[in-house]
């Protein structure tokens, strides 16, 4: 495999791991603090952390490039992904939403194709629809109608596919850094307007400090390494290891949460596994 695919798989299935256990911080938070509180708290450890790594080593903070098209849709992005995939994080059960976030490789394999001209052959879309295959099989979505959790957990993955391919179309003379004090920039005022509709600032006592410094730990390692690995390889290359992250929630659902895990969620899970190592077997062979 081509070294630079490589890299960015590892760093992909890295970043997944530290998603999901934010995401667990994030659940846990939101029993004691209201979501918008959650973002200003990220946003504000985020932001502390990259000013100080830029400072450090002697980037711009905002240079010209930063004021670009490709940058504002990012942020805005950004601030649609987060919030909506927190709220659903708050109210809804963790390997659920997490499963729904594991479509977001279709959406953005098709805008890499359509805007960056990637080749996605017959093969590489098969496996990528045999994970997305996997996560209906977790889903299993019943005549019931579409829950609201459910709804948020497709805008996050919305939000967050349009994230990826704005990174992918950012200056590249803007470092992983620059780029990661923008994102958790957006974060700040998004959470303040949450607070200012939802309810007013709440102190988060003892019980909710580990889990807001653990958001900020594992979300900013998380961030910089996905941000990272879709700036290193081919973007439907490494999407695809985006589901590892399914694996990852429901083994922290299971053990933290107590959520019930079927034989037909382990079926759906598999697929979504195999279609990744389908997937990095099939590049392998391409690049020979």
């Amino acid at each position: 495999m081509h070294s630079e695919n490589l890299k960015g798989i590892l760093f992909m299935v890295f970043s997944m791991g530290l998603f999901a256990i934010e995401d667990a911080f994030i659940k846990m938070a939101s029993r004691s603090v209201p979501v918008g509180e959650i973002l200003v708290f990220m946003g504000l450890g985020g932001v502390v952390f990259f000013t100080v790594l830029l400072l450090y080593t002697r980037e711009p903070l905002f240079p010209r490039e930063a004021r670009t098209l490709p940058i504002y849709a990012r942020m805005a992005s950004e601030i649609v992904g987060r919030v909506s995939y927190s709220l659903a994080l708050a109210f809804g059960s963790l390997a659920v939403v997490s499963a729904v976030l594991q479509a977001t490789p279709l959406a953005v394999t098709l805008g890499a194709a359509v805007l960056f001209g990637e080749k996605v052959g017959i093969r590489r879309w098969s496996a990528i629809l045999a994970g997305f295959i996997g996560v209906l099989v977790i889903l299993r979505p019943g005549l019931d109608g579409f829950e609201p959790v459910a709804l948020l957990s497709l805008v996050g993955l919305l939000g967050l596919a349009v994230r990826d391919l704005t990174t992918r179309a950012a200056p590249k003379t803007l470092s992983n850094r620059q780029l990661g004090l923008y994102g958790f920039v957006a974060l700040i005022p998004s959470g303040f307007v949450m607070l200012a509709i939802t309810g007013g600032w709440q102190n988060p006592l003892d019980e909710a400090w580990p889990y807001l410094l653990g958001i900020s730990v594992f979300g900013i390692g998380a961030y910089y390494l996905i941000t990272a690995a879709m700036r290193v390889g081919e973007v439907s290359v490494v999407t695809p290891f985006r589901y590892s992250r399914i694996v990852f929630a429901v083994i922290i659902s299971v053990t933290i949460f107590n959520e019930q895990i079927d034989s037909l969620m382990l079926l759906g899970i598999a697929l979504v596994i195999a279609s990744g190592l389908y997937t990095m077997w099939r590049e392998n062979i391409r690049r020979r």
